[in-house]
């Protein structure tokens, strides 16, 4: 993928298509006031029956590293696939799931950004490095909950991230800061009022050398720091075309570059996002959305034993194209009646090539890839009786799998292997329902039951892929036959506030994900273990999660943790995986923060996570023991709407393993100090 003029260049147009219409409407805005926010449509009046966080603007931009992932662990039970963050692990790896319902690297979780799903559509990552806390506004978190209105693939749950808008944003923004390593973090942004609409342009760029993810123990004359250079860029435009009638357009491209472990085992990771969407708040209130993603990936394997490229990804192109409507007739104030209908298309393909890790020379050449629709139509209608609110709906999905190839050449390239695969496709009927009710005032009852669908990836379907460490090569083979998976849950709650400045929740759930789709362990020798992706019977979890917050003005107190029995079910051939924790999936969760504020502009934040221990297999052979870490942020202004900033990251400087591959091992961030400065004009 080329990022260059020509992305540029979208991204103005993007913007600039806004602005005769945003002038337009400044003519008309003497006569009939209109309002832009940026935003989607209200969220339903449900919402708190399912177990729901929001996380504030303030949350957001006061995190000890500024990142989406590290703020996210706030809401205990999130979890990526490595314990590292965006900069410090292979992009593919970089899913997202909530409940312990973890276990491969493809996200459970559904991440949307206005609307928008962020999921690669070869991998199922998420591009974290992309997604930066200071464009955002707020976020919710929705553990478990069903599809629903989300689209296909929230087994696990929904992210929502919600762009900030103007009036939060100011006309110019921006942060500079440098840690004690030298590395940097630079971001601004611009956003002008247009007539009645506005225009965003905002960027950032993050760059280090890093530091030893590879144990002193376990380096060699090869090992080298974890480096990374990435950067985004995004424009967004609103404008007024009617009265109560908004136009949102949205694009962004991104590009990474990433050393990890050893030299020249490099990763190249980049996107080109834009995404149209109207939005109507009057009688027939309605949201229409269109999408189109590009996507690129390439990654270099070094040999653990050779220290030369054993394989070389040369290129994943993948895209995304996909759209949505949602309709909300006025049906009377006591109904929220939602009627819409989604699709997305995601290909990808592959292209690499085998070397002989010892002489250098090729062996194969292999390409590989498919197509994966999904067509849905969804109804939900919430309906308020006094202090009770009722909600229900149902969602059908037209679900393919498509084009699907893999083919193989030799060193001279004579063709090896030539296969496509039969199309597939079917209908999958999913639902949800809860109730919320109102016992007295500070506090309400909760209870829900809901279902989901995730199609497997094209890289879950058709990509296999060899990592050696530690003498031991494991193969990880692709499996063109699998199946959907398919969740049901069903969760009780109680949120109690008995003062204002103290909110108490509690949730206790039980979700099964049928047919989840693991690394099965079906072979092992003293140097080979052979790993296939296969569905198991299901993966299930059940558990406790609790939330508090204390505002006592000048100090407040955020806590979250989740407590999860989760295991594997399995028979047959798979029988040794039965009563098996999932891979990467640990029993305990926590966070803390403590917030002081003394007076305006100024702030202080000590963050106290801990992380359950975890295996990093399914046959649980490789642990990851548990690890806690503290993380500070201080605010300090400067006059002139310039502030101090001062991140610590790992203060503890505790070791936390992030992999542990047959004793190989890598480890997380050590104890990192940022400083610098933030700036902003209204």
């Amino acid at each position: 993928m080329k990022l260059g003029a020509q992305s540029l260049r979208a991204i103005m147009l993007a913007g600039a298509a806004l602005m005769p219409v945003a002038a337009h409407a400044a003519d008309e805005e003497a006569a009939s006031p209109i309002i832009v926010t940026g935003a989607g449509l209200n969220a339903a009046p449900a919402v708190p029956a399912y177990s729901s966080r929001e996380i504030d603007r303030e949350a957001l931009t006061s995190s000890a590293s500024g990142r989406i992932e590290d703020v996210l662990a706030n809401v205990a039970g999130f979890q990526q696939f490595r314990r590292s963050d965006s900069r410090y692990t292979n992009p593919s790896a970089q899913g997202a799931t909530l409940r312990a319902l973890g276990g491969n690297a493809a996200a459970r979780t559904q991440v949307l950004l206005d609307g928008v799903p962020m999921a690669d559509p070869m991998f199922g990552s998420v591009p974290w490095n992309a997604i930066t806390p200071e464009r955002l506004g707020s976020v919710r978190v929705t553990r478990g909950g069903g599809s629903g209105a989300f689209g296909s693939g929230a087994v696990a749950g929904t992210i929502e991230l919600n762009s900030a808008g103007r009036d939060t944003l100011g006309l110019i923004s921006g942060e500079a800061l440098a840690n004690d390593r030298g590395e940097t973090s630079l971001s601004g942004a611009v956003a002008p009022k247009l007539g009645a609409g506005f225009a965003e342009v905002s960027g950032r760029w993050d760059r280090g050398d890093g530091f030893w993810t590879t144990p002193e123990s376990q380096r060699v004359g090869a090992s080298v720091k974890s480096r990374y250079d990435s950067w985004s860029i995004g424009a967004r435009g609103v404008a007024p075309i009617a009265n109560n009638v908004e136009l949102q357009a949205r694009a962004m491209i991104f590009d990474d570059h990433r050393v990890l472990r050893f030299a020249g085992a490099t990763s190249h990771s980049s996107g080109e996002d834009f995404s149209l969407r109207l939005v109507g708040r009057g009688p027939w209130q309605f949201d229409a959305l269109a999408y189109v993603q590009d996507r690129g990936f390439s990654n270099v394997t070094i040999s653990a034993s050779t220290f030369r490229p054993s394989l070389d990804q040369r290129q994943t192109p993948a895209t995304g194209l996909g759209g949505k409507i949602e309709i909300r007739p006025p049906v009377g104030p006591d109904h929220l009646l939602r009627l819409g209908g989604d699709w997305r298309s995601a290909k990808g393909d592959l292209n690499e090539v085998a070397y002989n890790a010892a002489t250098g020379a090729v062996t194969a050449y292999r390409w590989a890839g498919g197509r994966n629709d999904d067509l849905g139509f969804y109804a939900e209608d919430d309906w308020k009786l006094g202090p009770l609110t009722l909600t229900g709906g149902v969602r059908a999905d037209r679900w393919s799998v498509n084009a699907g190839y893999n083919r193989a050449a030799n060193a001279t390239g004579a063709i090896t292997a030539n296969t496509a695969y039969d199309p597939r496709s079917d209908w999958a009927v999913t639902g949800r329902g809860g109730a919320l009710l109102k016992l007295a005032p500070g506090l309400e009852l909760r209870g829900s039951a809901y279902s989901g669908l995730r199609q497997p990836t094209i890289n879950e379907l058709y990509r296999s892929f060899t990592l050696v460490a530690s003498g031991i090569s494991t193969v990880t083979n692709a499996n063109p036959a699998l199946g959907n998976e398919m969740m049901q849950g069903y969760e009780a709650g109680v949120d109690f506030a008995p003062v204002p400045a103290l909110k108490l929740s509690a949730t206790a759930f039980y979700n099964r994900v049928a047919h989840a789709i693991a690394n099965v362990t079906t072979a092992q020798t003293a140097t080979v273990i052979t790993r296939v992706r296969q569905n198991v019977d299901a993966i299930r979890a059940r558990g406790l999660e609790f939330a508090a917050a204390l505002d006592l003005g000048k100090v407040s107190l955020d806590g979250s943790l989740a407590l999860t029995d989760a295991v594997v079910r399995a028979s047959g051939m798979q029988i040794a995986l039965n009563g098996m924790r999932p891979a990467q999936t640990p029993k305990i969760a926590a966070s803390a923060t403590v917030t002081w504020k003394p007076r305006d502009g100024w702030q202080g934040a000590v963050v106290l996570r801990h992380f359950g221990s975890q295996y990093e297999d399914d046959l649980q052979a490789y642990l990851m023991p548990s690890a806690t870490t503290i993380g500070a942020f201080v605010q300090a202004p400067l006059g002139h709407g310039v502030s101090f900033i001062l991140r610590g990251e790992n203060l503890a400087n505790v070791t936390v393993i992030t992999r542990n591959q047959a004793g190989s091992m890598d480890i997380g961030a050590p104890r990192t100090v940022w400083a610098g400065l933030r700036f902003g004009l209204k």
